[in-house]
């Protein structure tokens, strides 16, 4: 079975499908230990490859190299790719589908923002006339073979968002996703006009949306829910904090406990995992 149909097929069995926003290999280790489905998120690869925010300074060649990098240390994941807008172009657009498919990634996430594009929980965001991005959004699935094609709206106008919301559910595309939706009574709004078609809710920490367990998500027929930077913004704290400490005792490192503490063991017996084919799946907590 391909990595597309291997996530369509856990997208439709009971309860919402949690995928773990991921910006790097590092992080990925440790999401793949607890989790079977990551979301390679354009906001944290922004930050961490770039330094930069998530306002379209993605390059498609190195995301394209990173899930690579991400399918060949774990083949037994799913991998959702966000492609922010295809890279504006629609052939663009076509030719990074074929190579992430090519490559093996589960699916891919297309907006339909227009330059300057926006991280989807931030204010400022403008879309595309909606028969240009449904002119794009076709020709990308009728690129993919079986690739999980998510089709997104950042639309924050309250007629348009329901409007473009059945446009998408009425495509070809696997899932649709309402960026920014900030409530749930939206959420069931949404979830109606799309009828039976696979809804996506993306949850990001200090972001628009309100935060809700999988079972809540579950109960309002959410099919896919995305946690975009977990991991950007823990990794954000734990960096900050250590050192800060290491600031205050004047350069002294911590003391570290071997058996249960984070140093040079832990790591390396994290990273060996990705060398070890059977240790790679995850560990069953979470998933």
């Amino acid at each position: 079975m391909t990595y597309g149909n291997q996530l369509r097929e856990r997208i439709a069995g009971p309860g919402t499908t949690p995928l773990i926003g991921v910006h790097d290999m590092y992080s990925a280790s440790i999401a793949a230990k607890h989790y079977d489905g990551m979301f390679v998120s354009g906001f944290g690869f922004a930050a961490s490859y770039y330094g930069l925010p998530d306002i379209g300074f993605i390059a498609w060649p190195d995301m394209v190299a990173f899930v690579q990098r991400l399918r060949g240390a774990f083949p037994h994941h799913h991998l959702l790719v966000d492609i922010d807008d295809g890279y504006v172009d629609p052939e663009v657009a076509c030719h990074v589908v074929e190579g992430l498919e090519r490559i093996g990634a589960s699916g891919v996430i297309l907006e339909d923002q227009k330059r300057p594009r926006r991280c989807g929980h931030a204010d400022g965001k403008q879309v595309l006339p909606l028969e240009e991005y449904l002119e794009k959004l076709e020709r990308v699935l009728a690129t993919r073979k079986d690739l999980v094609v998510v089709a997104r709206t950042d639309a924050t106008d309250e007629h348009d968002i329901l409007h473009r919301a059945e446009r998408l559910a009425a495509t070809d595309a696997d899932v649709v996703l309402v960026d920014g939706v900030r409530s749930v009574e939206w959420i069931e709004r949404i979830r109606k006009v799309v009828g039976d078609k696979p809804l996506l809710f993306n949850q990001i920490a200090g972001g628009k949306s309100p935060r809700l367990s999988l079972g809540e998500l579950s109960d309002l027929g959410v099919d896919v829910a995305i946690y975009s930077t977990p991991c950007l913004f823990a990794a954000h704290e734990a960096i900050d904090c250590a050192l800060a400490e290491l600031k205050a005792a004047d350069g002294r490192l911590p003391h570290v406990d071997p058996a249960s503490g984070i140093g040079v063991r832990a790591s390396t017996s994290l990273l060996e995992r990705n060398i070890d084919p059977e240790r790679r799946q995850p560990e069953g907590v979470g998933v």
